[in-house]
């Protein structure tokens, strides 16, 4: 290494320290620690141009140790992304790009938003996914349009989840060739030493899963650290690890290799003393000096040239398969074409009725044909889940042009790496386990509302209408636990055709994740002459069935999924004692609270204040709804083991009972 690299991977550490100081918080041992692995990466390998962060042949980073996001900030910055040093100096500051944890969308360069441990490892398994697809599908002979490599970096932390051990173990089985991830072995954790807790063999543990494995010893050897990454490139069969023994808070002369570098400043006089020993202005904060500025600006620009090459080759490639190209363009785009929802099933009135996961089943194969990079999967569930999409092959070592997705029993990983193949430009994807489960991948679904990207997740044996499953597999409290995530739009279709217009607006949506949750059981199918003239479950709430002509409904009945037809059965029962009910199909809050008071006071005026709202759920947040002189029927206990009819029954869920509280809500009992 010559003096000018070693001065700007010191100025990368230096950096790192003053501005955990200057916030006053912060992670600054890692990313001194990582410094020459940064060097290596943007100096050296990856292939990016900072003036266009988003072009579609870049190579994709993920630091999956969020802490230590100023080693990633720093970088941008000083290969020329829109960072400046001032957003530096602001670190961890109200409205600053440059926060606690790398956040996409909010700092350029940004590829995926990182920080719970384990999640940017998995995501990059769903980026690796993604190429995979991507560069089967498109890349041709002389036009490998999509040959990028996803790199990671992973701390000690990132291996002790559990996810990152799912995540591992799918990447090694689906030989995904374009991960390399390095591993930050600094032997430092909040606690103290790892040893506390740890201390498995982490490289025999990857080669199990059928990873590449390779150690450097010193993690400040730049050129051991190159050669390795440029093997790990070569290794196109297997996803690469590289194992570098690091000391956190390198250059610190009282904190490094010790806990107290990890998660706090170092403390004004420490930092001086870093400085010192990296031969920098002691009484200087932020110093960049000028030639490692511009050393970085020259290879950031040098990006720029890497695009255009790329370009060309794109250029190039659209003349020579042009139905390819349009089709990649167009589903890069976002634009989806204009007749990809022309086969959604339409169902026949039924009493014998059809459940929601079957619809779903034949929504999902109908809209499939028509949005070529529309991908997914279960969690093993997909045949009580139904989202195998007929005819379109399990995507795998033998088969990369299979879009049916096989997770095995891992909803965690799921999760992320759905996020990090929706962040594959172009791509839909979906995931499926029961709704119970779905608590086992919350942050994932928590990471993609935060980030405002689209996966798409089924949950299907959506209440105690499951049955003799029992209380461990009845969802009570999980779908107002996932209504109370911001940016997540939650759709319980009331039956098998308001299920395929859930499906409509799951795919029409792309400012966040959705949620489509669904019965396990029949349900009936609602005549569609009678009702479906005015549904409008894209406005989550709508008036589904009105008293006789001439008749003003004095009480509203709410409700949705599978609760909505008990509602309707109710509703004629009223009519013999002379109670006029309204009907409003509620099957998402969150798209309804979007609506303008107008089209709000049209289903709920205030005149009608006698509101009961029907859900086989926890009743939290119905209130909202139903107001002072309203109630709930609802599940405040867990359910039992026993046939879903009894269990409905047992617990509140007919007809008689609703009619039963109307009468009393009304006085009329």
């Amino acid at each position: 290494m010559d003096k000018l690299e070693q001065l700007a991977i010191n100025a990368v550490r230096v950096l790192a320290a003053d501005a955990v100081q200057r916030a006053n918080s912060g992670h600054p041992g890692t990313p001194m620690g990582l410094a020459p692995i940064g060097h290596v990466l943007w100096a050296k390998i990856m292939n990016y141009n900072p003036k266009d962060p988003n072009w579609a042949g870049r190579d994709r980073f993920v630091l999956s140790c969020g802490h230590a996001c100023l080693l990633q900030y720093a970088y941008l910055y000083l290969t020329g992304y829109d960072i400046q040093l001032e957003d530096l100096k602001n670190f961890r500051q109200l409205h600053s790009i440059t926060a606690g944890h790398p956040e996409y969308g909010l700092t350029p360069g940004i590829e995926v938003t990182t920080g719970p441990l384990g999640q940017g490892f998995a995501n990059g398994v769903g980026m690796g996914i993604a190429q995979k697809m991507l560069a089967n599908r498109f890349n041709k002979t002389d036009f490998p349009v999509f040959d990028y490599n996803i790199y990671a970096i992973c701390s000690d932390g990132d291996m002790m989840e559990g996810i990152s051990s799912e995540a591992a173990s799918i990447a090694g089985h689906l030989g995904l060739g374009s991960l390399v991830y390095l591993y930050d072995d600094n032997q430092i954790t909040i606690e103290g030493s790892t040893s506390l807790a740890f201390n498995e063999d982490v490289a025999e543990r990857f080669r199990s899963y059928g990873w590449h494995v390779q150690r450097v010893a010193d993690g400040n050897d730049t050129g051991r650290i190159e050669e390795a990454i440029q093997k790990g490139k070569e290794e196109k069969k297997r996803p690469s690890l590289i194992i570098v023994r690091t000391q956190i808070g390198y250059g610190s002369p009282n904190k490094a290799g010790t806990a107290s570098a990890h998660g706090a400043p170092l403390g004004v006089d420490e930092v001086r003393k870093v400085k010192e020993n990296f031969g920098f202005n002691p009484d200087v904060s932020f110093e960049i000096p000028s030639e490692v500025f511009t050393y970085y600006q020259q290879i950031g620009n040098q990006g720029m040239e890497k695009q255009e090459a790329w370009k060309k080759l794109w250029e190039n490639y659209s003349k020579q398969f042009p139905e390819l190209a349009e089709a990649y363009s167009l589903a890069a785009s976002g634009e989806l074409p204009g007749d990809w929802d022309a086969d959604l099933p339409v169902f026949e009135p039924s009493d014998k009725g059809m459940a929601t996961r079957k619809a779903s089943g034949k929504a999902l194969t109908a809209i499939a044909n028509y949005l070529p990079l529309l991908v997914g999967g279960a969690a093993d569930l997909a045949p009580s889940t139904d989202t195998l999409i007929e005819n379109l092959g399990s995507f795998s070592v033998d088969n990369p042009d299979g879009r049916n997705l096989h997770f095995g029993i891992r909803e965690h990983a799921m999760g992320a790496i759905l996020n990090g193949i929706t962040l594959t430009k172009g791509f839909i994807a979906y995931g499926a386990t029961f709704l119970i489960f779905s608590d086992y991948m919350r942050p994932p679904i928590r990471l993609a509302a935060i980030m405002g990207i689209r996966p798409i997740y089924v949950f299907t044996h959506d209440s105690i209408g499951l049955g003799e499953d029992g209380t461990t597999h009845q969802p009570v409290e999980q779908l107002v636990g996932l209504r109370s995530v911001p940016n997540l739009v939650v759709i319980r279709p009331a039956d098998a055709n308001e299920t395929s217009y859930g499906w409509k607006a799951a795919i029409s949506h792309t400012t966040g994740p959705v949620a489509l949750i669904l019965t396990r059981q029949n349900i009936p199918v609602l005549d569609q002459e009678r009702f479906y003239p005015a549904c409008n479950l894209k406005r989550g709430a709508y008036i589904l069935s009105e008293p006789p002509k001439g008749q003003e409904p004095e009480i509203i009945l709410m409700g949705s999924g599978s609760e909505v037809h008990l509602l309707i059965e109710a509703q004629t029962e009223l009519y013999k004692s002379g109670i006029w009910a309204r009907v409003v199909s509620f099957p998402s809050w969150e798209l309804f609270d979007k609506q303008d008071q107008a089209y709000k006071e049209k289903v709920f005026p205030v005149t009608i204040r006698k509101r009961i709202a029907v859900e086989a759920a926890s009743p939290v947040g119905w209130c909202k709804y139903v107001g002072d002189e309203g109630l709930v029927i609802g599940l405040d206990h867990f359910g039992e083991s026993a046939p879903g009819e009894e269990l409905m029954h047992e617990f509140g869920f007919t007809p008689e009972n609703i009619i039963q509280s109307a009468k009393s809500l009304l006085g009329r009992v």
